[in-house]
């Protein structure tokens, strides 16, 4: 049993924040999945690093290119092709956990972040393309992003919220959830594959080491070097006991009654950006129930040479509190620090995007 397992028994999903094609075939991926892994992230950054920084996908940009496709429709034919094999390995977590694990995410057009009904449309395209029910759809936690969420998963779509570092945005994204749940269960699916309110499935990823990277800064500008390194677990430790509130009560419970689960939390962001950090410390603090911590492959590593395993999410809520309320006395306004971390998220994706469509021309250029 490995520390995958473990933290499995505790109620705690590991997911792989990282792919790319050789990992499939060479037989990694399955490796990992053996030693407890239960699912998969992508985003625009990892593919650009998967695709234009390797030669493994030059075969198939070469016989796309001779049929005069565009730098997108290479670039979503190849993460297609990624994602839907990915998805077939891990099928049979997915069918071991009954539809708890086993879920493959995939971005959508990140430009799309502020527009509600292009988000709403792209997903459902991506969705019905891949037809596999452990599949799931990225949605960012804008202000647009909520009616999509709604409608995405009252429509029988699987998503995953992304982008997620505020609690007030994060109650927001729970309630566009629920709301999503009541349509489904009224209406039923209205897609091509869509999952009944028993399957559908939904993460909201509460991003977290960017968190502290951004407070710590404005720590240092006051000359409170002793409050750094805490604020993201901490922020994660109030979301999650918001998460206790939401996932009771007679409205979850009517929806519990049909089949629903809840859309458990999921921790991302996960590698440490400060090198002063222990390198585990974004799992070793926020190991508890109904949660998912997807990690890059050196964190992983890291966590199974010398991480902790024992439940540390539900201790120290009134510290973390505590801590929080600090902050706003000391004039660090969480809600600005938040929202600027969304705006520069949506850049940050949308960046690596565009890199990659522009490799993928140059790729084209040179295979030529």
């Amino acid at each position: 049993m490995t520390k995958l397992h473990e933290l499995a028994e505790l109620g705690q999903s590991i997911w792989y924040d990282y792919i790319r094609r050789d990992m499939i075939i060479s037989g990694e991926l399955e490796s990992l999945i053996s030693m407890g892994l239960r699912g998969l992230t992508s985003n625009p950054s990892i593919f650009e690093k998967a695709i234009a920084h390797s030669r493994e996908y030059d075969e198939d940009i070469k016989t796309l290119a001779m049929e005069n496709r565009t730098a997108m429709e290479i670039y979503e034919s190849l993460a297609l092709k990624d994602i839907a094999a990915a998805a077939d390995l891990f099928r049979p977590v997915h069918q071991r956990t009954k539809g708890l694990d086993g879920y493959v995410s995939l971005e959508a057009n990140p430009y799309l972040a502020r527009d509600t009904e292009k988000t709403v449309s792209e997903v459902r395209r991506l969705f019905e393309i891949l037809q596999r029910p452990n599949v799931m759809i990225k949605v960012p936690a804008t202000v647009e992003g909520l009616p999509a969420i709604t409608e995405l998963i009252g429509s029988g779509i699987n998503v995953n919220v992304t982008l997620l570092f505020s609690v007030t945005r994060y109650k927001e994204v729970a309630g566009a959830f629920l709301e999503g749940l009541e349509r489904l269960l009224d209406r039923g699916p209205s897609v091509s594959g869509g999952q009944n309110l028993a399957q559908v499935a939904s993460v909201a990823s509460f991003f977290v080491s960017r968190v502290d990277s951004a407070v710590d800064k404005e720590l240092e500008k006051i000359g409170r070097n002793d409050l750094a390194g805490k604020t993201a677990v901490a922020n994660a430790k109030i979301a999650y006991r918001e998460f206790q509130k939401i996932f009771k009560g007679s409205r979850w419970e009517s929806l519990q009654e049909h089949g629903a689960g809840p859309q458990r939390l999921l921790w991302g962001s996960t590698g440490t950006k400060n090198p002063q950090y222990p390198d585990t410390m974004y799992i070793d603090e926020l190991i508890g129930p109904d949660t998912v911590n997807t990690v890059p492959p050196g964190t992983l590593k890291s966590f199974l040479d010398h991480g902790t395993v024992k439940e540390t999410l539900t201790r120290g809520m009134d510290e973390a509190e505590e801590h929080l309320n600090q902050l706003e006395d000391l004039g660090v306004s969480m809600e600005a620090i938040t929202e600027k971390l969304l705006d520069d998220g949506i850049r940050l994706f949308a960046e690596p995007f565009e890199a990659l469509m522009t490799a993928i021309e140059k790729k084209v250029d040179q295979l030529a």
